[in-house]
């Protein structure tokens, strides 16, 4: 027993502390691990998903539509054509409404004009709610005090809604994009507010890029048009003291290239670039600006310079036509001439002459850096492109996809000349210039937005493209704003 004794006391554990005992170490890193501590925290503390993808695609769009909220500058009327345009209207009940509306015109105007008495002014009234099926339009407040003797309140006629609507809807017409039919006043005030916006971010004296990029996407008013596409492309630095001194600079070396290899054009090696450039710009359009000599000359010089300093593509059929638009905007601002096809530059001093032609091959040379892949051997960047936008058409109106391909329409037939021209041949020149205001504010906007504004272009002849039931047929309606150009306005 003694032994059995002796025993437990020698394996018995001692609680006191010894120097030179082993203890644990931690570090800051690692503590000492609680169960009962992390039980608790565990507890307490809410799962996290591994993957909070959806959350994080919420906040990405919230972001995108607060910061595209305003892209269109659209004011309180622009709201109200905008919840019209989403309904969808029977085109048949459109034109026999408008056909009645014109009968009734002509027939008050052949009646003899009789004095009516005022009507009493009325209070301003919230617009009465159409029953349900019929799409009543109703005019503003604002027109609604307009005199107009032979207006009788039984012209007022219905719009029967399309069967697609889900629900009724008053839509009141107020806001219009057509000059003619806004009030000078209003019309003005909105312009010299857009007008005095750019000014002074342009008279800054570092210009916010960013913010004038917001404020071009819907459009560039036409005397801040020159110098915002300068400073948007890339060509004049932001800070307003550092552009009188790059301008000079950038205009001096355009023409030290001209006198170091102009010259050369009749060279064998650079002959057929110089040929071909030479037989290429009579066809370009506006005739009546290409074909004065003066022009002319100017767009050869431009392009066979672009042409020798880019020997990896050289000339390619097609960015002649980019050269245009730069030269009409840069020669607007010294030309009183409000129609951009018919500018006569032989008005214009030939020291402007010369300033402007060296800006508008800088112009074009940073637009073509973008998309130089589009007119390299092979032409790599529009095959790409044109592929994308089979993609993307096929996602967004995925009937119009299948038309195309069940009657073995292959979109490089009709879209290649969209990306080669950038839809220059298919649009107006002032639609253009319009266009490429937008498109200089986006990052991407030759290259990436240019694919969206082709799709929009497909969808927005739909119904003409799945009518057709032939290949030839088809692929016309492919592409009818280039029989008939569209006017986009300004």
């Amino acid at each position: 027993m003694a032994s059995d004794g002796a025993r437990k006391q020698f394996w018995k554990r001692s609680n006191s502390k010894v120097p030179g005992s082993i203890q644990h170490v931690y570090g800051a890193q690692h503590p000492p691990f609680d169960p009962l501590l992390h039980g608790t925290l565990l507890k307490s503390t809410p799962k996290v998903p591994t993957t909070p993808v959806k959350a994080k695609r919420v906040s990405t769009f919230q972001e995108f539509e607060s910061n595209t909220s305003d892209a269109w500058d659209a004011g309180e009327d622009d709201d109200e054509l905008l919840a019209m345009a989403t309904e969808s209207l029977n085109s048949e009940v459109v034109m026999e409404t408008a056909h009645r509306v014109l009968r009734n015109h002509s027939q008050r105007q052949n009646q003899p004009s009789q004095k009516k008495p005022e009507p009493e002014p009325q209070p301003i009234a919230e617009p009465p709610v159409a029953p349900s099926g019929d799409l009543r339009l109703v005019k503003s407040v604002s027109e609604s005090h307009t005199p107009c003797p032979s207006e009788s309140t039984s012209d007022t006629v219905p719009l029967q809604r399309s069967q697609s609507l889900p629900h009724s809807a008053t839509v009141t017409l107020s806001g219009t994009s057509d000059t003619h039919a806004l009030g000078g006043s209003a019309l003005s005030k909105r312009e010299t507010s857009r007008l005095d916006k750019f000014k002074q971010l342009l008279a800054g004296p570092n210009t916010d890029l960013e913010e004038l990029r917001k404020l071009s996407w819907s459009g560039i008013p036409k005397p801040v048009r020159p110098m915002t596409w300068k400073l948007l492309s890339g060509y004049l630095p932001a800070n307003v003291d550092r552009r009188p001194a790059t301008l000079q600079r950038k205009q001096k070396e355009y023409f030290a290239f001209i006198e170091h290899y102009y010259n050369s054009r009749n060279d064998e090696v650079h002959q057929d670039t110089y040929r071909q450039i030479h037989i290429d710009i009579p066809r370009m359009s506006p005739e009546a600006l290409i074909l004065q000599p003066k022009v002319t000359e100017i767009f050869e010089r431009i392009l066979f310079i672009w042409a020798i300093r880019h020997p990896a593509s050289g000339y390619v059929q097609g960015i002649n036509d980019l050269v245009t638009p730069f030269f009409v905007v840069f020669i607007c601002e010294y030309t009183d001439q409000e129609d951009v096809d018919k500018v006569d530059v032989s008005s214009v001093p030939a020291e402007v002459l010369r300033n402007i032609e060296a800006d508008t091959y800088w112009c074009m040379s940073k637009l073509l850096d973008g998309i130089q892949d589009n007119y390299t051997f092979a032409q790599p960047g529009i095959q790409m492109k044109v592929k994308m936008l089979e993609e993307l058409v096929s996602r967004i109106d995925e009937r119009v996809h299948r038309h195309l391909d069940g009657h073995e329409v292959r979109y490089l037939q009709f879209a290649f000349r969209w990306m080669n021209n950038l839809l220059m041949r298919e649009l107006p020149l002032r639609c253009t210039i319009r266009l490429w205001d937008t498109y200089q504010s986006e990052p991407e906007g030759f290259s990436h937005f240019h694919l969206y504004v082709c799709a929009a272009f497909l969808v927005r002849w739909r119904r003409e493209i799945l009518e057709e039931r032939d290949f030839q047929a088809v692929k016309s309606r492919a592409f009818p704003f280039s029989l008939h150009p569209v006017n986009l306005g300004d």
